[in-house]
């Protein structure tokens, strides 16, 4: 009757389980039995690093003697010193490394509220069961939300942005800002990631002849290195900015279009914390382009569109702040967090095929937009 073996330690008693179908349908004090269920695992391409597995659990559960079908979503979190991509950390800075990424944000996030302080037009799923599954674990359930598979257009993005630009101004939204397990900021990535894997891949002469770098980058070289050594300056810079709240991962893999096609539902609040004012519009921008999906022509055009609405949106909710302030901090944002990253470092040992070296083109053409941005704003 029951088969939740998929879910490993992520799983929890039958009892537990009905509770969570009981709060899934406000059942109030009804009795709720759970009578059948199983889990099977998630078929999801992205990988993420304090993510250990994603599951559907469905089954039939008896409410007030009324059979209902449900089905859950379930999302094992874990410190990410647990993720296979930690064996890229140098052994000398594991243990500083492992307390760097703010794993507990996104429990503690579906725990607050959130979704009551959310402009119209976004929602959240909400969580009917927070549950630890050791000391550097816990699962996360989650209402399944219907969602409709859509094409982003450009007044998509301009939606999107309006309304990440009231989500980062809300007075309500960011009173949560450090509800994370940690204090984290700019310098924490610059010290951190960039310190410790990128600058040196980009300090190392024989990555400039890679076959998928040599081409796509081979114009950037001056530009990427002449922006390292800038680096401190421009940190400097980021910090300065007006400090608002962000999602953190604002790409459309995390804002779902809704049925109703007129807003979205946001998933994966991992990286939600106090952040640079204009934060979002970078993974919103550049995530898709990222992942191979376009080839970045229209990152100049869309990029100007999403910062018009996401100043309009900080307006709505009471925020003044001129455009050019907005655009400077994007800018500087998108050097710093994708820009400098931009190469594919993830496939430089697989065989460099022609969608590979697309991929690359697309990494490049991510960087080129960067660096012309913050030279345009400076």
């Amino acid at each position: 009757m029951h088969d939740r073996s998929a879910l490993g330690p992520a799983d929890v008693p039958d009892a537990t389980l009905a509770a969570m179908v009981a709060t899934l349908y406000d059942a109030g004090d009804a009795s709720v039995t759970v009578l059948r269920s199983h889990a099977e695992q998630v078929d999801y391409e992205l990988p993420a690093i304090t993510t250990g597995g994603r599951w559907w659990v469905r089954g039939t559960a008896s409410i007030d003697g009324h059979e209902r079908d449900f089905t859950l979503f379930v999302k094992h979190v874990h410190e990410w010193s647990r993720s296979p991509f930690f064996e890229m950390v140098p052994p000398e800075v594991r243990e500083w490394a492992a307390g760097m990424v703010p794993w507990r944000t996104e429990g503690a996030v579906y725990s607050a509220g959130l979704g009551d302080l959310l402009p119209a037009g976004l929602a959240m799923p909400r969580a009917v069961g927070i549950h630890d599954i050791d000391e550097r674990a816990y699962a996360v359930w989650l209402e399944v939300v219907p969602t409709v598979d859509a094409d982003w257009d450009l007044e998509r993005y301009r939606s999107a942005a309006h309304l990440l630009g009231r989500f980062a101004a809300r007075p309500g939204i960011r009173a949560l800002a450090r509800i994370g397990s940690r204090e984290w900021d700019v310098r924490s990535y610059v010290d951190g990631r960039l310190g410790h894997q990128v600058l040196p891949i980009l300090g190392d002469e024989g990555i400039w002849r890679h076959p998928l770098v040599a081409d796509a980058f081979a114009d950037l070289r001056p530009r990427l290195l002449a922006a390292v050594d800038r680096l401190p300056e421009l940190t400097e810079e980021l910090l300065a900015v007006p400090e608002l709240v962000g999602h953190g991962d604002a790409c459309p893999n995390n804002l779902l279009v809704r049925p109703d096609r007129d807003g979205f539902t946001m998933i994966d609040f991992g990286f939600f914390m106090a952040l640079p004012v204009g934060f979002d519009l970078g993974q919103l921008l550049v995530g898709e382009v990222q992942l191979g999906r376009g080839d970045g022509s229209d990152l100049a055009e869309r990029g100007e569109a999403c910062l018009a609405s996401y100043v309009d949106g900080l307006a709505a909710e009471g925020l003044e702040l001129d455009l050019a302030t907005v655009r400077r901090a994007h800018a500087l944002h998108l050097l710093v967090f994708s820009g400098l990253s931009a190469m594919p470092f993830e496939h430089l040992d697989a065989e460099p095929t022609d969608a590979l070296r697309a991929m690359a083109a697309t990494r490049a053409a991510i960087a080129r937009h960067a660096l012309d941005l913050v030279d345009q704003t400076g």
